[in-house]
């Protein structure tokens, strides 16, 4: 019997149905915004290429809400509990890795927010709503937060990848149910697995 909260029945064998969804969206949006961001970067000076960059900070913008929403969710909803026979440096591998990724998943659209106010580009959601600028213009700080965004932005890519590929050793060689909790569809597979 699982000793987890009667607000989260699901939690004991697999993530809930809104973190499952916030997961994928959030997933989604990041890997089209980053996308969208080295495709726009080296475009020349034009209409298209500030549609591109207004369009990315929207994108920012919804990523950092979306974020505090599965937060907000995840510390009302308590995760599944990892494999049993998961060795302990794994499970704090795992930990660090979400940690950061929460942390990064805040920063970037935070950074690029910061680097628009300073470079003198104030960010309107969705072309209706201005949110204030962070900063006074200063286009040497500017430069330097655009590099501090790119930084962060290329770190939380390379951690993508590592929890990506995490979740695929789990699947194929340790054969647990770790990307099945993410993908319900994948159970019976990794159930017959077992």
């Amino acid at each position: 019997m699982s000793s987890q909260p009667a607000s989260t029945p699901d939690s004991g064998t697999g993530f809930t149905g809104v973190a499952i969804g916030l997961h994928w969206l959030i997933a989604a949006a990041i890997i089209g915004t980053f996308a969208l961001g080295l495709y726009m970067h080296e475009l020349p000076l034009s209409p298209q290429k500030l549609k591109l960059y207004s369009w990315h900070k929207w994108a920012g913008v919804t990523i950092f809400l979306c974020v505090l929403l599965r937060l907000v969710w995840r510390l009302s909803h308590r995760p599944p509990q990892m494999p049993a026979g998961m060795p302990a440096w794994q499970r704090k591998a795992a930990e660090a890795t979400h940690v950061l990724l929460y942390l990064l998943m805040f920063a970037v659209p935070l950074s690029g927010w910061l680097m628009s106010s300073a470079k003198g580009f104030q960010t309107v959601w969705f072309g209706v709503l201005p949110l204030p600028d962070l900063l006074d213009k200063n286009q040497e700080l500017g430069d330097l937060l655009q590099q501090v965004h790119m930084l962060l932005n290329f770190t939380m890519a390379a951690l993508v990848i590592a929890h990506l590929g995490a979740a695929l050793k789990h699947h194929f060689i340790d054969r647990d149910d770790v990307l099945a909790r993410m993908l319900p569809f994948l159970a019976r597979t990794t159930g017959d697995i077992e």
